[in-house]
């Protein structure tokens, strides 16, 4: 019945049954264990009008024409320049930090001559990571690297990885940028836009075609079983002569026979308030206080004019497969040890050539949405172009 088993119906896997079935005129199947397609890009309107993003806020931003012009055949775009603020000593300020954020948080003559400092060593509009502002040896400068990096940094990301700060390497926030500049925009890229009707509008035009069929609600293992040692593939208990696209995690396809590789996950506590906004912008990031992360607000990105406002609370958490409140696999968990695993089962997947690998999942790697859209369509040139 199908050329193709997909699956995952998040950016890897609609990418690759769009380009299959459109371009290739193969027969697809996408399963996915979600009663929903989209992976976590997928949004929905709440039970009070308003737009929002079921696992926290994704903003679409790209240096890639090729793949901007890809994704302009299924939806219109919106301009969206997104800004995020973090509260700081009683202040919200600008991050990534900025001169803006210099002369809110430090006394004037200070922030006066550390802004001359800056742009008389790197120029104006740069980004300098803070670890080579620590390895500064002009005493001030040294002393906004380790302000910034105890103040904005180090706690943030003890929270997100469940780890105490002392415990943090500086290395792992030392690439984290300081923009010389009073630009407040979280990015910079050339393409910043949200769908105009939502991303999961955008799923359901890339897989609107007569050769793609999905099914949902659906673990994978429970309609299939791949037999290792003979390479032969089965699809509800026949054997299946097509190719099979795997995004989901990796360890799993396997059985975890190298060890399971380890997440991060995210609770999201989602509120409905009575007032037209909650927050000045649409994300405030809290590194220093409570348990979460930062706060979302949906109006912000979707711009609709409805009374009311929805926010979402983001917090940390272990992954736990087994555990349905915290078995989401957001964040891959990069170690040395999990490095050689990674291999183990990169090595292992070589063998299989009627099996390809694809996605963050699948790859154990971080994309943001426009480098696994990139990802996908060169896993298509490279793999089946020649169908």
């Amino acid at each position: 019945m199908f050329d193709i088993i997909i699956v995952g119906a998040g950016f890897a896997g609609a990418v690759l049954a769009e380009r299959l079935a459109t371009q290739k005129n193969k027969r697809i199947l996408i399963i996915d264990k979600r009663q929903h397609i989209g992976g976590n890009c997928y949004d929905c309107v709440d039970e009070h009008g308003v737009l929002i993003h079921k696992y926290g806020p994704h903003l679409f931003h790209t240096d890639n024409k090729s793949v901007f012009d890809y994704l302009s055949q299924f939806t219109q775009w919106r301009p969206y320049q997104h800004e995020v603020l973090a509260f700081i000593d009683g202040q919200k300020v600008p991050v990534p930090f900025n001169l803006n954020s210099l002369h809110s948080l430090l006394p004037k003559s200070l922030a006066d001559s550390l802004e001359l400092k800056l742009i008389d060593k790197f120029g104006y509009g740069v980004k300098v990571p803070i670890l080579e502002l620590r390895n500064e040896e002009d005493k001030e400068l040294k002393f906004l690297a380790d302000f910034i990096y105890e103040k904005i940094f180090v706690n943030y990301t003890a929270k997100q990885w469940g780890k105490k700060p002392e415990d943090i390497s500086p290395e792992v926030t030392g690439r984290v940028p300081v923009h010389i500049s009073r630009d407040n925009r979280y990015f910079q890229d050339k393409y910043q836009a949200i769908p105009s009707q939502g991303y999961t509008k955008v799923f359901d035009k890339m897989l609107d075609h007569p050769n793609i069929s999905l099914l949902l609600n659906t673990d994978f293992k429970d309609v299939c079983n791949v037999n290792f040692q003979t390479g032969v593939i089965q699809f509800m208990e026949s054997d299946f002569k097509g190719h099979l696209i795997f995004t989901g995690l990796i360890d799993e396809l396997f059985n975890s026979q190298f060890g399971e590789l380890p997440y991060r996950s995210l609770a999201f506590q989602f509120d409905h308030l009575a007032v037209d906004q909650f927050q000045e912008k649409t994300t405030i990031n809290y590194p220093n206080d409570y348990d979460f992360t930062r706060i979302t607000e949906f109006k912000h990105i979707s711009q609709q004019v409805i009374s009311g406002t929805s926010i979402v609370k983001e917090i940390p958490q272990d992954f736990e497969r087994d555990n349905p409140e915290k078995n989401i696999p957001y964040y891959p968990i990069f170690t040395e040890e999990n490095k050689k695993k990674l291999e183990r089962y990169q090595d292992f997947a070589s063998q299989f050539d009627n099996i390809t690998l694809a996605g963050r999942l699948a790859e154990n790697r971080y994309y943001d949405m426009d480098d696994i859209v990139a990802r996908a369509l060169q896993v298509f040139d490279d793999k089946f172009s020649q169908l």
